[in-house]
């Protein structure tokens, strides 16, 4: 199975399965001297670790990181950073009664199609364990970002019909009220409304899906390449490669397309600063030195309580349901939260280092 790397210069691999033995990711191009240390990363981890209230899976994974290699005497040497979370509460056999059916919504009909094979239990490679990998390489990347002076944060914008109301400059100074919040969004008292749609959804058997807001500040004027190599487009990669992920905007994102271009164009001041950021931080692709946006869309969870008509691996009509005991998110959005944010991390991470190659 090829492409499990991401980045340039900045370069990850994530390796492992969800009810494997572990999981880990190999960081290629970290400069050395960087101050890193397994708290750093497992605090991260612990933004995204599961069981924490009834908004989320059960399943008591308590992720813990270890530096293998790349790290000495408390910093970066330069040599490939190797970090391993080893699993421990993987419970294989709820996947048993349903291994020969296609789970609606999920992958394995795709992965058995194309590879012949597939790790029914908990989705394998193609499970949101995977993320956990990112996190611990956003962690690293964060660290380097710092030391540009650079801030970054994400937050829930809307779960189902409920739309929070946040001002994305505002966001990286609120991270730590972000996940204070139950479901990791800087407008309580839309949380709260998000709450009782998503407690409605689960008396029914049901999910929901969710939009996360991401935003930088501090980001340089000039990085991001055009053509191929557009910081924005790199975001939209590296947001689409996240589980469940179904769609990605910049700045005004789609509400572009209604508006007029004398209200959507940023106008410049004498001092070449932009009046707005309808574009969301990017001109042509390079960073403009205005706050970095954009949001992040995910369908809602497809493990759902309710028998789902589908077909078993040989195409006989079959129904599905889950094995008594399941545990999945009803809203795979809240714990994407850090993931969004190591995402954008990890791409900026890459960009001001390819950056440093622009011009003498």
């Amino acid at each position: 199975m090829a492409s499990n790397s991401f980045g340039q210069i900045f370069r990850i691999t994530t390796w492992g399965e969800s009810h494997g033995k572990g999981i880990g990711v190999v960081i290629d191009g970290c400069p050395a001297g960087l101050v890193i240390n397994e708290d750093d990363i497992n605090a991260e981890l612990d933004l995204r670790v599961t069981g924490k209230n009834r908004f989320t899976s059960p399943r008591k994974e308590k992720d813990h990181a270890q530096i293998y290699s790349g790290v000495f005497e408390g910093k970066t040497t330069g040599a490939p950073l190797s970090i391993v979370i080893h699993n421990h509460d993987a419970d294989s056999s709820k996947y048993e009664p349903i291994k020969n059916l296609l789970r609606p919504g999920h992958a394995n009909y795709t992965y058995l199609e194309k590879y012949g094979v597939f790790d029914y239990r908990g989705g394998g490679r193609s499970s949101a364990r995977e993320t956990a990998c990112r996190v611990a390489a956003g962690a690293v990347a964060k660290k380097l970002l710092d030391h540009f002076g650079i801030e970054i944060a994400a937050s829930i914008q809307s779960i189902g019909s409920i739309d929070a109301s946040l001002n994305v400059e505002k966001l990286p100074k609120l991270k730590q009220a972000i996940y204070q919040h139950p479901l990791y969004c800087a407008d309580p008292a839309a949380g709260e409304r998000m709450m009782a749609e998503l407690d409605s959804a689960i008396n029914d058997g049901d999910s929901l899906g969710g939009i996360i807001q991401f935003s930088a500040i501090g980001v340089p004027v000039g990085v991001g390449d055009p053509v191929y190599e557009k910081l924005e487009a790199n975001l939209a990669k590296a947001m689409m490669t996240l589980p469940a992920s179904k769609g990605v905007s910049i700045g005004e994102g789609f509400s572009a397309s209604r508006m007029q271009g004398s209200e959507h164009n940023d106008l410049f001041a004498e001092d070449k600063a932009l009046l707005t950021n309808h574009a969301g931080g990017t001109l042509g692709g390079i960073s403009t030195g205005e706050c970095i946006s954009g949001q992040v869309a995910f369908k809602p969870t497809s493990s759902i309580k309710k028998a789902q008509a589908t077909a078993n691996i040989t195409g006989e009509k079959a129904s599905f349901s889950l094995p008594e005991g399941s545990r999945h998110d009803p809203c795979v959005a809240i714990r994407a939260v850090p993931v969004v944010e190591s995402m954008l991390a990890l791409v900026l991470a890459d960009a001001l280092l390819v950056n440093r190659a622009a011009k003498l």
